[in-house]
């Protein structure tokens, strides 16, 4: 068995043939999906964080919505980029939205990516510590205090003579919620970083993209990183299990508009780039083609087949409704076949 969810970007745009024209748009049909999803017994529904962009940014009020219309299904990020958070703020807004969804978060959390603007953080009013070689370690260090924070552990001095009582001892940020400390995921592109979470005890989420450090697959090797995560949190010594996941395009051709859209993804091969001019970064292939030929070549995926967690990337600007269909189209098609289901 294998959970499967969505991942969507939020884009939006005024573009001829875009079905979210502005951020209104996006976010209302973020929920929108989210419940869609949820009827169609899909397992998780998630949302990218880019700042400075037409796209998803704050994503608290988001998964709250979200969280209020749905029971069932997961709601995560995959990722919220740490360089731009306050890590006690964020413990307070994560807390009042995973209380509001009965306990379904699933934060997902990382370095991020390069931005639209030149040093993003800077303006939401973060700066490097003088010891710091880059903004990653700023990064690194507001997950370590959320993490800390999540704990609920009471660690800040009370007023003598507050406002309201204060229950004994020192205080802790509100509203807290029990086990959200164990559903934070660290968005890992390097071997290096997902040991590194391993170590934390976070989970594992690695996406279509990662640096390239041996020169083979991708699927190749994100499932050495995340194989290597595990033996990791095996070392570490943590009581649980961990969770890992993957995100994918994956676009099953059950029609004509799957056809016009995604046909010629159908010979999509890996493809190497610098997301920076110090990284060399390999992106993951697309899947499309009709669903005996995707089954086929889903079986091969190394990385797919080592998580027990898919995120679809989905086209979240063709609308609801043709997004909808992206994943009833894998869940019925695809998934049973390959024993996700």
């Amino acid at each position: 068995m294998k959970k499967i969810g969505f991942l969507s970007f939020g884009h939006w745009s005024p573009a001829q043939g875009s079905q979210t024209r502005s951020g209104s748009d996006a976010l209302l049909q973020s929920i929108y999906l989210a419940v869609a999803a949820e009827e169609l017994g899909a397992d998780g529904a998630y949302f990218r964080v880019h700042h400075f962009a037409r796209q998803l940014a704050s994503p608290f009020p988001l998964l709250a919505a979200v969280g209020a219309k749905t029971s069932r299904i997961e709601i995560g990020t995959a990722v919220i980029d740490m360089r731009y958070e306050n890590p006690l703020y964020m413990a307070e807004d994560a807390g009042a939205a995973d209380l509001i969804a009965g306990g379904r978060l699933q934060l997902g959390i990382s370095r991020g990516s390069p931005e639209q603007v030149v040093d993003g953080w800077r303006y939401f009013g973060y700066r490097p510590e003088d010891d710091d070689t880059d903004a990653a370690n700023m990064a690194r260090r507001h997950t370590e205090v959320l993490l800390d924070v999540l704990r609920g552990e009471g660690f800040a001095e009370p007023n003598p003579q507050p406002m309201f009582q204060n229950p004994p001892g020192m205080l802790r940020v509100e509203p807290h919620s029990e086990g959200l400390r164990e559903r934070i995921w660290w968005g890992a592109a390097t071997n290096a970083t997902s040991v590194w979470a391993a170590k934390l005890g976070m989970n594992l989420q690695s996406s279509t993209l990662k640096t390239d450090e041996t020169g083979q697959p991708f699927h190749v090797q994100q499932a050495e990183q995340i194989r290597a995560y595990r033996a990791a949190w095996k070392e570490a010594g943590h009581a649980r299990e961990p969770r890992t996941s993957v995100s994918r395009s994956i676009f099953a051709l059950v029609d004509d508009r799957d056809r016009a859209y995604f046909g010629r993804e159908s010979q999509s091969e890996d493809h190497i780039g610098f997301i920076d001019p110090n990284t060399r970064s390999i992106f993951g292939r697309s899947y499309a083609a009709e669903p005996d030929v995707l089954v086929k070549e889903l079986a091969k995926d190394e990385a797919i087949a080592e998580a027990d967690t898919l995120l679809l990337t989905v086209p979240n600007q063709l609308g609801v409704d043709y997004n909808a269909h992206v994943i009833e189209a894998i869940l019925t098609h695809v998934a049973p076949a390959l024993g996700w289901r």
